[in-house]
């Protein structure tokens, strides 16, 4: 069943317009508390949001909805994404709610939705949610209206949750270490937790104003944390996105390290230490050929799921794997996290550098990766996909990059443009066919 208002990572669009209203958010409160209010027990919802100013107006409109269907509120202020899904589960709320649009664009908002085990909702929740959405939710009776309360301990709580990933054995002291929050929802707990781990650190993009969030900072646009870790003679770079489930890297020299080395290597120092489960690691379709033909040299596999760490972390709760991500720098370690945790996934990192006692330059280039070119096609409407010409564009593509490459196009779960993706072991070969895709694809778009 096609679902009408949740995409790949909850509900996401422009503040203002549907569905990313006031109107739109009580609504969503009303029928996911609803949905949520199983048994007697007074009910709990979780909120916590990044910094964008339509934070404020969803998250009023979301505690309205609530409560009218006799639902308590918690709301913990600006926090990362998996420090709401930690909470939600330790204090047994019912369900956790997470307002934020990620990496996007500061007028742009999104609404992620956690059960009461911290865990993203099931499709099944989300298509029942929406038929509430649609429908009459029943309000509470007058006494039974929910309370609304803050908690100023959270960041806190969160703070020693991610501290204590960090090996017992090792410290950060004497560490420099630049970390990028991109004036999001980390910008207060990351340069505590690290501080207090005793690393030196530089912040950046720790001053929100409500507009400038992922503006030429964060893990999407890494230039300015490369050239801070330069400028600084940092050890190391750090960069979460807005709401911090992602992250990038920079080593010593200002080179950015994506996502797929990071969990190459992440795996390898699990594998050595004997706590790497399933055998390997669980990745996207994106993630580059390198690092399946890496793993592989080490006895270890690369499963692949189609994109979006719902995804992913699915794979892994069913086949056992306790690590997992995508290359833009998701990365998921169950271990400790019910979703993607930048800051946690940096820690494991940083242990890696820590223990190797070697620059991060040449700890984290386990591979070299296969030449790889991304482009997106913006297009108004319609689905360029299902074009005669494309599909015909497409298929002469793959047998040209039959076994020595791969061919990956989609449609974009967050924004309204087509990514088409190759990779290959010749990089002119692989920019050719992305081109004429591309055009093809813009063709059809017209």
């Amino acid at each position: 069943m096609a679902r009408k208002y949740f995409g790949t990572d909850g509900i996401r669009g422009v503040t203002n317009r549907l569905p990313m209203t006031a109107a739109m958010a009580m609504k969503v409160g009303m029928a996911a508390g609803a949905h949520f209010r199983r048994g007697d027990h007074r009910h709990r919802v979780v909120i916590g949001k990044d910094t964008r100013l339509s934070g404020y107006m969803i998250e009023n409109a979301l505690v309205a909805g609530f409560t009218s269907v006799g639902m308590d509120v918690v709301q913990v202020g600006p926090m990362p994404t998996p420090a709401v899904a930690m909470l939600t589960h330790s204090m047994r709320a019912d369900l956790g709610v997470m307002i934020s649009a990620s990496h996007n664009p500061f007028a742009d908002n999104g609404i992620k939705l956690f059960g009461p085990d911290g865990f993203k909702l099931s499709d099944a929740d989300e298509e029942a949610i929406e038929a509430l959405i649609d429908g009459e939710v029943p309000l509470a009776p007058a006494a039974d209206i929910g309370r609304a309360r803050r908690v100023e301990d959270a960041r806190g709580r969160y703070i020693h949750a991610a501290k204590m990933t960090f090996p017992e054995d090792l410290t950060l002291d004497g560490l420099k270490i630049v970390v990028d929050c991109a004036n999001g929802a980390a910008y207060q707990v990351a340069p505590s937790a690290l501080w207090e781990l005793g690393a030196e650190v530089v912040t950046v993009g720790v001053s929100p104003n409500g507009k400038n969030i992922n503006d030429r900072v964060g893990s999407t646009a890494p230039d300015t944390l490369c050239e801070t870790v330069v400028a600084h003679g940092a050890a190391i770079g750090i960069a979460l996105d807005g709401d911090a489930d992602r992250l990038i890297v920079a080593d010593e020299r200002g080179h950015v390290v994506d996502g797929d080395q990071l969990m190459a290597a992440i795996a390898g120092g699990w594998a050595r230490e004997g706590r790497l489960n399933g055998g390997g690691l669980v990745a996207t379709v994106m993630s580059n050929l390198g690092l399946e033909r890496h793993l592989g040299a080490q006895g270890l596999n690369l499963v692949r799921t189609k994109v979006g760490d719902r995804y992913v972390l699915e794979k892994m709760r069913a086949s056992g794997f306790n690590v997992g991500g995508e290359q833009s720098g998701h990365i998921i370690l169950s271990d400790y996290a019910t979703t993607g945790d930048g800051l946690i996934a940096a820690l494991q990192i940083l242990a890696e550098v820590v223990r190797a006692g070697a620059p991060a330059s040449e700890v984290l280039n386990r591979f070299e990766p296969v030449p790889q070119l991304l482009k997106n096609v913006r297009f108004d409407g319609g689905k360029p996909l299902d074009d005669g010409k494309v599909k015909d564009v497409i298929a002469k593509a793959e047998e040209e990059l039959n076994g020595t490459g791969r061919l990956v196009i989609r449609a974009s779960g967050t924004e309204p443009v087509i990514r088409v993706m190759a990779e290959g072991d010749d990089k002119a070969q692989v920019e050719t066919v992305v081109d004429r895709i591309c055009e093809a694809v813009r063709a059809a778009a017209a």
